[in-house]
């Protein structure tokens, strides 16, 4: 098989819908469950080996949802709560199942961080700090860690077999050594948070900076992940879709959207 990479969510901190909400977007979701969106996190399959991109507190359920029942490797790209918060539900298959540690590759800013939040974890990993600029080649996959604009040390993905995928879920516009080395990527996908004005612009980006993102690289197809819905004007996906129909290169994403490598 050809390798796949599989976004478990797509949402961001508060997820789609949120418990406290009921605007337009969190009724839409519940409405619609195929619109909810769980915490952002992906997944590539190389037919040999699982590498998981970050771990949402939605783990579990993202991963029985998709039927993901084996892992080797998880990246983890920035010590945010809605990006490590599942780390947890990891114990039980490495002790039970695989039995031997599954390597976790952390930013070098959060090996200390880990060790504090799971002492209890520290055997079921092997841990390595990922370095900017740095690849890594698995089965018909090449991965290489780039920087990304998120306030603290943050990195971003590029992916490389017959396709090249560029996954960045939270960055303010890309350095600009990102930029050249994604530029031409036949898939971006970004952070989207924001619909209308970006409440935190040296973190995050909107839909429309995201658009012109995606034009900047000069992406063949933009996709627009982690999406609040919420702030700063709650939005539903017919909306942003209505909204899209002007920029054909540009999509939303969802949860368990998958492309072949």
């Amino acid at each position: 098989m050809s390798p796949e990479f599989k976004l478990l969510g797509t949402g961001a901190g508060p997820g789609v819908p949120a418990f406290y909400c009921d605007c337009i977007a969190c009724r839409e979701a519940r409405k619609k469950p195929q619109r909810a969106r769980t915490r952002s996190g992906a997944f590539i399959d190389t037919g040999k080996e699982g590498i998981l991109i970050d771990a949402s507190p939605d783990l579990r359920s993202q991963l029985m949802k998709e039927q993901i029942d084996s892992l080797d490797y998880l990246f983890i790209t920035h010590w945010h709560y809605d990006h490590f918060g599942g780390i947890g539900d990891l114990e039980f298959y490495i002790k039970l199942k695989r039995k031997h540690p599954v390597k976790l590759f952390l930013p070098s800013s959060a090996v200390g961080d880990f060790q504090a939040a799971y002492p209890f974890m520290m055997d079921v990993f092997e841990l390595e700090s990922w370095d900017y600029e740095r690849s890594y080649n698995f089965s018909n996959v090449k991965l290489t860690v780039l920087p990304a604009n998120h306030g603290i040390q943050t990195g971003g993905l590029l992916l490389e077999a017959d396709q090249r995928i560029a996954y960045f879920t939270d960055t303010s516009g890309l350095p600009e050594l990102t930029e050249q080395r994604i530029k031409g990527v036949d898939t971006l996908i970004c952070d989207a948070t924001f619909h209308g004005e970006n409440w935190y612009p040296n973190n995050h980006m909107s839909i429309e900076e995201a658009i012109q993102l995606g034009e900047k690289v000069r992406a063949s197809h933009t996709i627009l992940t982690h999406l609040a819905m919420h702030y700063s004007a709650p939005t539903t996906v017919q909306q942003i879709e209505e909204e899209l129909h002007f920029y054909p290169k540009v999509s939303i994403a969802f949860d368990g959207l998958t492309l072949q490598l």
